[in-house]
């Protein structure tokens, strides 16, 4: 047999688009986790923590939201400064709801960097279990 398989794009963008949608239709407050080491990503570096930063993306919190299938974009304020915000969507690594936790941890998908895969500086400076406490847990939804 050929060894041609179609390769296929990242679904990643395709499921923070959908939770993001499906979030909202619920009355709740989308979060996305970002891992700001990833190259590319452009976020307030004064509210980075061990590695990452979660952003609020609700309509009331940002503008002109984007979600394309290589980056998530917006602008919004911090501390009353306004900034433009770039994430490529690899470095997006859970989108949930606020008020329940509800939502979707991202793992590395073939043919999609793993920001946290070897050949990394393997500090742990990612590692989730290492949050400040008062932060939202993130819940795994099979």
């Amino acid at each position: 047999m050929s060894e041609n398989k179609p390769s296929m794009t990242s679904s990643r963008p395709y499921l923070v688009r959908a939770f993001n949608e499906w979030i909202l239709d619920n009355d709740c407050t989308p979060y996305i986790v970002v891992d700001a080491g990833v190259q590319g990503v452009q976020v307030p570096t004064e509210h980075v923590a061990n590695g990452q930063i979660v952003l609020n993306i609700s309509p009331g919190a940002v503008r002109s939201l984007v979600i394309g299938n290589g980056a998530l974009e917006f602008s919004a304020r911090f501390g009353g400064v306004p900034m433009q915000v770039f994430i490529p969507l690899q470095a997006v690594m859970a989108i949930y709801a606020k008020e329940n936790g509800e939502g979707m941890v991202f793992g590395s998908e073939p043919g999609t960097p793993d920001p946290d895969g070897p050949g990394e500086d393997g500090d742990g400076s990612g590692s989730s279990e290492e949050r400040p406490s008062g932060r939202p847990t993130l819940k795994v939804v099979k």
